[in-house]
């Protein structure tokens, strides 16, 4: 039977290709995959997650946007809570991953099913993913960099790693390694890992510190300057300059010292909101847009002059953030081709 096409139906196609209409996505089902909720970023990355989500979803821009948090950081957890998605027929994961390369198997079998993986934070190598994220490794040379313009004279540093064996931390980590290279008058004279916590952090910094000579910075990872700074104080030595990372104690702390003595300071993070830019982008992939495998957001950093507007719209135990649209999702697929 020859199919007819009417006047009419050809008008209504080119109004939905001039309006760029792909597929509805009110039917599609989002998971999002988290390896680790044990501190206060990973925690606003989940409020913020909920937050912009369950709107999504009241407004059946999807059908679910469901997190799954594993109790421990481990890989094997992670992909097996990959898989149990699978099975469970979510249209897309939306992923903060334990390792950049370890789930790459999970990954796959996702992927090989159908379905959409966006890891964001924890990216991941695997070449069906898409993934968002901050240049880590700037961001941890750019701590280097301020140091030098405030002690041209140099000195010594502690750095403060996050999470062993996350992308973010090694990445950090490097950038930090080769600002101190490109700068010889810093020598990094002790490391330990806070796990980006306070409490984690604090504890280490207060073992490591017998062992140390004068420390005059302290370069970090986020969710570690606070503790840092308490360690020093208990230990009864200078409080050196402590790179934070836009938690508000951290925040609320150099704002004391700030108003006290003058202490300045630096303070630099990815947004926990970036967990909203990942959801938005696997909702384009899921209507049909072309996105590029790797999107770059900038990072979140404040100032000694923009200290207190920060802090004004932090709220208390929180992080300093960023939260997305589905228009600042489209303009960074945008930016990006």
């Amino acid at each position: 039977m020859r199919k007819v096409v009417t006047t009419a139906m050809l008008a209504a196609g080119i109004g939905l290709w001039a309006a760029g209409a792909h597929a509805d996505t009110s039917d599609k089902k989002i998971a999002l995959s988290n390896n680790y909720a044990g501190n206060s970023w990973r925690q606003a990355m989940l409020k913020s997650w909920e937050k912009v989500t369950s709107k999504a979803v009241a407004d059946k821009i999807v059908a679910a946007a469901d997190p799954f948090t594993t109790a421990e950081n481990q890989v094997t957890e992670q992909a097996a809570q990959i898989q149990n998605m699978i099975l469970q027929g979510y249209d897309a994961i939306v992923l903060n991953a334990a390792s950049p390369d370890a789930l790459n198997g999970a990954i796959k079998e996702a992927c090989d099913a159908g379905i959409t993986v966006v890891s964001f934070d924890g990216i991941v190598t695997e070449p069906c993913a898409w993934r968002i994220a901050v240049d880590f490794k700037q961001m941890g040379k750019d701590q280097i960099l301020y140091l030098a313009e405030k002690m041209p004279q140099g000195g010594n540093l502690l750095e403060i790693r996050g999470l062993a064996g996350v992308f973010v931390d090694d990445a950090i980590s490097s950038g930090i390694h080769e600002g101190v290279k490109e700068n010889p008058q810093f020598k990094i004279v002790g490391s330990v890992h806070g796990d980006w916590a306070q409490d984690v952090a604090q504890k280490a910094v207060a073992g490591v510190l017998p062992s140390l000579p004068e420390v005059a910075g302290v370069v970090t990872q986020g969710g570690d300057g606070y503790g840092a700074a308490q360690a020093f104080k208990a230990a009864q030595r200078p409080t050196p300059l402590i790179i934070m990372g836009n938690r508000q104690d951290e925040l609320a702390w150099w704002k004391e010292q700030k108003d006290t003595s003058g202490y300045e300071t630096m303070s630099v993070s990815i947004a926990p909101g970036v967990s909203t830019l990942a959801f938005w982008v696997a909702q384009q992939i899921l209507d049909g847009k072309e996105v590029p495998k790797d999107l770059t957001v900038p990072f979140l950093r404040i100032d000694q002059d923009t200290l207190e507007k920060n802090l004004e719209t932090t709220e208390k135990g929180g992080v300093a953030n960023t939260e997305y649209t589905l228009e600042d999702a489209q303009k960074v697929i945008a930016d990006a081709k």
